[in-house]
């Protein structure tokens, strides 16, 4: 089956693409980002910010469940 690069959710991809700046910014790395673009990071930046993102996501969900069974 041929794999598509096309975004299921484009208002999903738009925030992701916030987050990951924010998550840049708070490492320190935002400007060279904004200069050179994405390409031009190391691995161990991009990985960083993956990892950070994926916290952030997991805080986001965690809080949602407990927001909900505290009712």
């Amino acid at each position: 089956m041929a794999r598509s690069n096309k975004p299921v959710n484009p208002a999903a991809e738009n925030a992701l693409d916030r987050m990951k700046f924010e998550v840049a910014s708070e490492l320190g790395i935002a400007e060279t980002v904004r200069q050179n673009g994405w390409a031009t990071m190391t691995s161990a930046d991009c990985g960083r910010v993956g990892g950070q993102m994926v916290r952030k996501m997991i805080e986001q969900y965690e809080s949602s469940i407990s927001g909900n069974t505290q009712q």
